[in-house]
Parts: C-alpha cells; sequence; structure tokens
C-alpha cells in the first residue's frame, strides 16, 4: 500500500478539478431576477471585500512565523510547509465562500421555479464545492511534501509545518468570522426588531445585508479553513504515529 502515496497529489488535483466543473455548473444556473441579482452582487462583493481584508492581516502573521521558523530556528522545509498550509487553508475558505455567495440566489430561483428537489440540488452541488476543495488540497499539498521529503523519519517533523499552517489561519478565520458574524447579527436586530419594530431578515433593513454577509463569512469561510486544518491534523498525526 505504501507505493500509492506517490498518487495522492493526483487524487487532490482531480478532487480540485471535480470542484471547478461543479462551480461551472452551479454558476450556468439561472440567478433570478433584477432585484435577486442585485441582492447576490451585495452580498458577495461584501463577503469577499472582508476575506480581502482578513488575509491581507494575516499575510503578515504568515510571513512573521516563516522568518523565525527559517532563520532563527534553522527549520527551513518546515518554514516552507507551513507557507503551503496556509495558503491552502486560505483557499479552502475561499473557494466556499464563492461558491455560497454565487449559489445563494440560484437556490431561490430553482425553488420558484422548479420546487424543492431543484432547490436542494443546487444548494447541494454549491456546498460540495467546498468540500471537495477541502479534500483536494489537504491531499495534494501533504502528498506532495510527503513525495518531496521522503519517506524518513525527519519527514514527519517536516510536514507538521504543514499542519500547523492550517491550524493557523483556521485559529483566525474561525474567531475573525465568529465575532463578525455575531456583531452583525445583533446589530442588525436591534436595529430592526427593537427600534424599528420590524420582523428579523425583513428587506426592509439594510443590516441584513451585513448579517447575510457574517453567515458567510463565520459559516463558510471560517468552517472551511476550520474542516481543512481538522482533516490534515488527523492525517499528520498518523504520520507522527507511523514514524515513533
Amino acid at each position: 500500500m505504501e507505493k500509492f502515496t506517490v498518487y495522492a497529489p493526483f487524487f487532490g488535483i482531480a478532487s480540485l478539478l471535480i470542484a471547478y466543473l461543479i462551480y461551472s455548473y452551479v454558476k450556468r444556473q439561472p440567478n433570478g431576477n433584477e432585484l435577486m441579482q442585485e441582492l447576490e452582487e451585495m452580498i458577495h462583493i461584501g463577503a469577499m471585500t472582508f476575506l480581502k481584508r482578513e488575509y491581507t492581516a494575516l499575510l503578515f502573521f504568515i510571513a512573521a512565523v516563516f522568518i523565525l521558523l527559517g532563520l532563527l530556528l534553522h527549520e527551513w522545509r518546515t518554514s516552507v510547509a507551513f507557507v503551503t498550509g496556509a495558503f491552502c487553508s486560505m483557499a479552502a475558505g475561499f473557494s466556499g465562500m464563492t461558491a455560497a455567495t454565487r449559489g445563494n440566489s440560484r437556490t431561490a430561483e430553482a425553488a420558484n421555479k422548479h420546487g424543492q428537489a431543484a432547490a436542494l440540488n443546487v444548494s447541494y452541488f454549491s456546498g460540495s464545492v467546498m468540500g471537495l476543495a477541502v479534500a483536494g488540497l489537504a491531499v495534494l499539498g501533504l502528498g506532495f511534501w510527503f513525495w518531496v521529503y521522503g519517506k524518513s523519519p525527519e519527514t514527519a517533523r517536516y510536514i507538521n509545518g504543514f499542519a500547523m499552517g492550517a491550524s493557523s489561519i483556521a485559529l483566525f478565520a474561525r474567531v475573525a468570522g465568529g465575532i463578525y458574524t455575531k456583531a452583525a447579527d445583533v446589530g442588525a436586530d436591534l436595529v430592526g426588531k427593537v427600534e424599528a419594530g420590524i420582523p428579523e431578515d425583513d428587506p426592509r433593513n439594510p443590516g441584513v445585508i451585513a448579517d447575510n454577509v457574517g453567515d458567510n463569512v463565520g459559516d463558510i469561510a471560517g468552517m472551511g479553513a476550520d474542516i481543512f486544518e481538522s482533516f490534515v491534523g488527523s492525517v499528520v498525526a498518523t504520520i507522527a504515529i507511523g514514524a515513533t
């Protein structure tokens, strides 16, 4: 079975390719009338703006840890693996966010025109993009470094950097996303239900857009990075046990 580890990166690439094909299928679905498209675009732009600001700040953290591991601890192999793990985690969150914000209006349009089954189909495919991206990036990254560093006991130490990068991004993405999510939720509810006396998620409340952006930020981008970190951590733990 050990000889099959060299094929791991190719399985990762195949998973990413399937995720891209599914995303293309979702994008081809009708996204409703002009108002639905406008709301979709506002949520998408808001979510991507947050993600851009968050990832820009995280670049400084990634650079600092890279320098610390490489220059001070002289663990260059671990530091390079750390950077790739961090970027793969960011890519997992980005892919899920993109698919979700593009799939929301298409799911609503499918429900409106064709019923519950069609809506479930579109929403399921939208969600599967992040699932396949998470698995594909993890298998691709781990398989690549396992192939590069070889099968020596030292490999486990180097690949730990990949898991560390994934965990670092998951920590910040989950916490930062959660803070934004709850802040937007509470703000929208206070303005809408308490001050204006309108129901929750009412289209007359502009804060609902921020609330929906927060749901995507915390429950999709943050969750994607979290799942990626958990998957990578379980594989790296298995490698570490096997190396001892």
